[in-house]
């Protein structure tokens, strides 16, 4: 049975170095740029369903790729192929702000390095999840894993902490850049797990039905069972509620069960 290909990722990108005469309130003028941003690293895995049963791409695996080696820390070129490949290849990417940052960073980069757009795919963004959905007291991933995650969590503490880990890489230091990638890595991991933590509260999410070839209704955990809950209104509809007994999630059909005369009653009175 087919099914989507759906991609997990991150990316860590180096800081803009310029001139600046003050710590606080600076409007910092292209001229007084000294060194623009690029990608550093970035590391991906196809999503496996809750339970590790499937796994939604080629193959289990966390990929990771960096700019350790590299002769010019800010030449990006050959680090992006590795990304934009994935892209490439996704149906649907996963990512944790990834709508306002790490795609457009990327596009961005492929654009001055004169590398291809990938294909269009779709893109669920946990941030924009909990903003729309939770009040809590941060969106950021360090809290929603540290509050919801039981297996990964993101890293805080660390050998090169805040911004030393950026400085280091940038220095080319080894142990650094050894560091960046378990840092990296775990974020993946951390925002696969919160994927499934808050999917089931996820309204607008991608409908993943449409990726698999037969007629029965997959949830956007992969689970296939499900159970009648009920009838979901709207201002001229009634429909058969359904609710997986997987992971909570909501769907229902596309039948209305309205009868003709309902249908036309509602509308004159909604005049």
């Amino acid at each position: 049975m087919s099914k989507p290909k759906v991609l997990v990722f991150d990316i860590e990108t180096s800081p803009i170095i310029s001139y600046t005469w003050a710590l606080f309130d600076q409007n910092i003028g292209l001229n007084q740029i000294v060194q623009d941003w690029n990608v550093l690293s970035w590391s991906a895995k196809w999503l496996e369903s809750e339970d590790k049963t499937v796994v939604y791409g080629p193959h289990r695996k966390i990929m990771y790729e960096d700019l350790r080696t590299s002769r010019d820390v800010h030449n990006d070129k050959n680090l992006l192929k590795g990304i934009r490949k994935l892209l490439d290849e996704a149906d649907v990417v996963i990512t944790q702000n990834g709508v306002a940052f790490d795609s457009k960073k990327l596009n961005a980069r492929f654009l001055l390095n004169k590398i291809p757009k990938p294909s269009s795919y779709k893109h669920i963004d946990t941030l924009k999840i909990a903003k729309s959905v939770f009040k809590f007291t941060s969106n950021k991933l360090e809290y929603m894993t540290d509050k919801l995650c039981t297996k990964y969590k993101k890293i805080t503490k660390r050998k090169y902490a805040g911004f030393e880990l950026w400085k280091e890489c940038l220095k080319g230091n080894l142990d650094a850049w050894k560091e960046m990638e378990v840092y990296n890595k775990h974020d993946v991991l951390s925002l696969e797990e919160l994927y499934y933590k808050l999917i089931p509260w996820d309204t607008t999410s991608v409908n993943f039905n449409l990726y698999h070839d037969g007629i029965e209704t997959v949830c956007k955990c992969g689970s296939r069972d499900y159970k009648r809950n009920g009838y979901a209104y709207t201002s001229t509809g009634k429909f058969t509620r359904y609710k997986c007994l997987s992971c909570g999630s909501e769907t229902r059909d596309r039948k209305n069960l309205l009868t003709k005369e309902k249908k036309e009653f509602l509308k004159v009175n909604s005049k």
